[in-house]
């Protein structure tokens, strides 16, 4: 047998067995046609990226489900790729270009887009390589990104198809509006902190035009006084006490003079400032709404690029943060500023440059989402697709229910460009060139006439002409990544792979894009595809720090997943993230997991490393052969445990429940395994009559939680299955070899039971010895137990005495006095250990005082902070209910401390102490 190394070195084995998975053509679903299929369309990060922990997590579920399915026997294709990611691939472009002396305006379009395409290439795979390096079995070789030429055909054809059912449209809505990217942003891309940024409140006086007894003015208050001048109304709940009498009556804008009327609107909240809250429908999305529904005008104070506009000349000009200054001094001028309170004000910023968010009123695209969303809501309300949690599929519904239309277009160069088009001539009046920045593009008004191709036309449908100007805006990166799943597999041509592999099978994702993403391409895929999209949403905790904050590396929170992976092996990371990722919705991140996880990988190591050399040593019988004989009671419970833990591990993984099956197979790996089955095997091996029935049992066993735990831990587990020459020519590889069936013949709950019983015997005394401070001493024991109890420990002797380090044992009758010994209780039976002959029994006596003493000091510590109001009031639950579950502990701790103490006092004064 080939050397079998000593210490477990992850770095040595992963590299290796990536590659001959990959040389194998293993990872390439649709070559086992007479499987069932099973998809997985993974979400696909941004080609600016690199692996962050969610991303960690995502793929690690992804790739044990994946592994899981291809060893049931599943023809598995998981189809990898890539966004194009807009805005965040531009940025950084811009910034490398910025580097130069350049920007994209002195390349200009076409030459920026090639410098683009050319940093893809360069630096685009960074984060597939890393899920390479996490052991992701994923179909490299259909590997997708949202600009490729076949990808970039499906988009333009679902633009084109809504368009012509009149479903996309040109108007002025509110976007998020990033002044330094000069584009509109999604919901996702700007960040915001949890308990907002500091600020201030000011509180303005609005005159009124006419006093209303002794009231001259309506206070507002706003966290944004430079966007007062473009105010069309005061705004308060119709129902708020304190302004009724004021509904209809006219205020004054300060600093402008126009007339305001008072309105009532049930958007406005009275709890927030004074209940009158200032209406600025260019500069505020419910401001915008209220606007809508009470026919206001919306004029806007700000252009793209936060430079105040159409305001009086002191403000005309100014940059929004200056002019703010400005109109706070104005208002203390004309002594119009009530007062200013500190105020944490809910920001949104750039993800990509953290420019602070302007809410923009916008001439851009959108899609009308009314019609849309009850596709969605049809297939959603009758079931069709599962949700894990379920709760997520009723926010799902909520949202669907409540759905705004959707901005699609985006103010930047990378991207698929908007295919709509505007004849020049057809248009005259209507369109002029303006300039964004150092940009100049076409501008066409709201009434100009556009119309969509699928390919650029060489003149206008209506007049022939061949003056056309091409709309400059890109659609939203969501927009292009909605239809991911039935677009990877080919659409809109009617693909093989599309024909076998769609409707895919398994979304998994993480909650912050259930709705901008996975609801949309639940629209897509049922309205151009013709069915659902997946058959599952698996929606995963998102990562977040053990102190339960968001990790960022702006914040200083974030983790690098590589690193963990350089120290922990990618078989420690994965199993480690995959433990703590519970039903909850958010995972606190305990590296512990992770030491946890490359320990086990160690165990297991060893205890394969022992079960090659047992291999070695001697024969070893067949498999049938061990099943053909009355067993030993630890083989037939191991069988017992193992087939349980199989039929557990394989419920909980059809289930998706991948925490519990990770824990299931380490509880059983570390402890009926590792801690007790192979150590009982060490006596057996040296008897030939059963050494070779204890081999097959161990080699059986092995072969059997290799596979089990192969998802989990593919690179180990792997290696040991090739190092204990497990393959055969059926199975040349642990990746596709068969996952295990459940036996139930092998379930014998009474030998379980028995076991049960002798174990804890053992773990008794082995705790008898530890508070004695003897925890390696071969000691003599006393036994009082019923006949079935005596018989079956009489049965074991052979290895409880090798276990458990027993010289000798001796029985006595129920209720017979054992003077000068400790004593434990285990099912009714009494075992003693006799204190005679263990050394000084005074220092014991020391040692265990000052344990107890311990152990009550820190009794009381928990017991005064559990005892105190204000710390139950404003301590996380799970901190106090794991102190109340150590005060247990403590409390059971000093229970056993005082027997033992209570016990070695009575040894002490009793004349010439010595065991029956």
């Amino acid at each position: 047998m080939d050397q079998f190394p000593t210490a477990y070195d992850p770095a040595e084995i992963e590299e290796k067995w990536y590659q001959r998975w990959e040389q194998a053509g293993l990872f390439e679903g649709g070559k086992q046609e007479g499987r069932p299929p099973y998809c997985i369309t993974i979400p696909p990060p941004n080609v600016t990226g690199s692996l962050h922990m969610g991303h960690a997590l995502n793929h690690t579920i992804h790739d044990i489900v994946a592994r899981y399915k291809r060893m049931k026997g599943y023809d598995v294709l998981v189809v990898p790729g890539t966004d194009h990611a807009g805005i965040a691939t531009q940025v950084v472009v811009e910034k490398e270009l910025a580097r130069e002396g350049l920007s994209r305006h002195q390349l200009g379009r076409e030459k920026f887009l090639e410098r683009v395409w050319k940093w893809k290439e360069e630096y685009g795979g960074i984060i597939l390589h890393q899920m390479r390096r996490l052991g992701c079995s994923y179909d490299w070789g259909r590997e997708r990104f949202t600009m490729d030429p076949g990808y970039e055909r499906a988009v333009l054809e679902t633009f084109l198809r809504l368009w012509e059912e009149g479903l996309i449209y040109r108007g002025y809505r509110i976007v998020n509006w990033c002044p330094r990217c000069l584009t509109a942003l999604s919901d996702l891309e700007v960040e915001r902190e949890e308990e907002g940024e500091p600020g201030f409140l000011w509180f303005v006086r609005y005159p009124l035009l006419e006093p209303v007894g002794d009231e001259r003015f309506i206070t507002v208050a706003t966290t944004r006084p430079e966007t007062m001048l473009g105010d069309v109304a005061v705004a308060v709940h119709p129902e708020d006490s304190r302004y009724r009498h004021l509904l209809g009556k006219t205020a004054v804008l300060p600093l402008v003079g126009r007339y305001l009327p008072i309105i009532g609107d049930e958007a406005v909240d009275p709890r927030f400032g004074t209940g009158a809250v200032k209406v600025t429908p260019a500069h505020d999305p419910a401001d915008f709404e209220i606007a809508q529904r009470k026919n206001l005008p919306k004029p806007l104070v700000m252009d793209e690029t936060g430079t105040m506009i159409n305001v009086p000349d002191r403000f005309a000009g100014l940059d929004r943060f200056i002019a703010r200054q400005e109109v706070v001094k104005a208002l203390e001028e004309e002594g119009l500023l009530e007062r200013t309170e500190d105020y944490r004000v809910p920001l949104g910023r750039c993800y990509r440059c953290d420019t602070v968010i302007e809410p923009l009123m916008s001439l851009q695209w959108f899609v009308r989402m009314e019609p849309l969303a009850q596709i969605a809501l049809t297939v959603l309300s009758e079931n069709k697709i599962e949700y894990l949690p379920p709760r997520f599929l009723r926010l799902t519904i909520d949202w669907l229910t409540n759905v705004k239309d959707w901005c699609i277009s985006r103010q930047i160069w990378w991207g698929h460009r908007i295919p709509v088009w505007y004849c020049l001539d057809c248009n005259a009046g209507r369109w002029q060139r303006k300039r964004y920045g150092d940009e100049d593009r076409y501008h066409f008004s709201e009434d100009a006439r556009p119309f969509a191709a699928l390919t650029t036309p060489l003149s206008c449908p209506d007049c022939q002409g061949t003056h056309l100007g091409q709309d400059p805006d890109v659609l939203d990166t969501w927009f292009s990544s909605a239809i991911w799943p039935h677009a990877v597999l080919g659409w809109p041509q009617e693909t093989k792979e599309l024909s076998r592999f769609y409707p895919t099978d398994l979304m998994i994702t993480d909650r912050g894009i259930l709705y901008l993403w996975v609801a949309r391409m639940i629209i897509t895929g049922v309205k151009f595809a013709g069915d659902i999209p997946f058959r599952t949403v698996y929606v995963h905790p998102t990562v977040l720090t053990r102190e339960g904050r968001r990790m960022s590396k702006s914040l200083g929170t974030g983790i690098d997943p590589m690193d963990l992976l350089g120290r922990y092996g990618a078989d420690g990371l994965r199993l480690g993230l995959i433990v703590q990722a519970e039903g909850t919705q958010d995972l606190r991140f305990h590296e512990e997991r992770l030491e946890m996880a490359r320990n086990f990988g160690k165990k297991l190591w060893n205890a394969s490393r022992f079960v090659a050399t047992a291999l070695q040593s001697g024969p070893c019988a067949t498999w049938e052969e061990a099943l053909a004989r009355n067993p030993t009671l630890p083989e037939a419970w191991i069988r017992s445990r193992w087939q349980r833990t199989v039929l557990a591990v394989g419920q909980l993984l059809d289930q998706n429940d991948l925490a519990s099956a990770g824990m299931t197979l380490y509880n059983f790996l570390w402890d009926d395994f590792c801690d007790w089955f192979v150590e009982i095997s060490k006596p057996a091996l040296s008897d030939s009559t059963i050494g070779p029935f204890y081999r097959a049992t161990l080699r059986t066993i092995l072969d059997s939680c290799l596979r089990l735990l192969h998802p989990f831990m593919p690179f180990v587990t792997e290696e040991l299955w090739h190092r204990l020459h497990f393959p055969s020519q059926q199975e040349p590889f642990l990746m596709i070899a068969r996952y295990p069936t459940f036996e139930r013949d092998h379930i014998d709950e009474e030998a379980e039971k028995k076991m049960a019983f002798l174990m804890e015997l053992v773990r008794r005394t082995r705790a008898l010895k530890a508070d004695l401070g003897i925890p390696t001493a071969i000691i003599p024991l006393v036994f009082a137990g019923d006949e079935p109890q005596r018989r079956v420990l009489e049965e074991n002797l052979w290895w409880l005495r090798f276990i458990g380090r027993w010289q000798e044992v001796r029985w006595v009758a129920f209720g017979q006095p054992v003077p000068g010994a400790l004593s434990e209780s285990v099912d009714g039976a009494e075992v003693y250990l006799p204190l005679s002959g263990l050394g000084n029994l005074s220092k014991i006596r020391e040692r265990l005082s000052r344990q107890l003493s311990d152990v009550q000091k820190e009794s009381a510590r928990t017991r005064s902070r559990l005892s105190n109001p204000q710390f139950l009031e404003k301590a996380p639950q799970q901190v106090v209910q794991s102190l109340k579950e150590r005060l247990a502990e403590l409390e059971s701790s000093q229970k056993v401390l005082q027997a033992r103490l209570s016990a070695l006092e009575k040894f002490s004064s009793e004349p010439n102490p010595s065991p029956s």
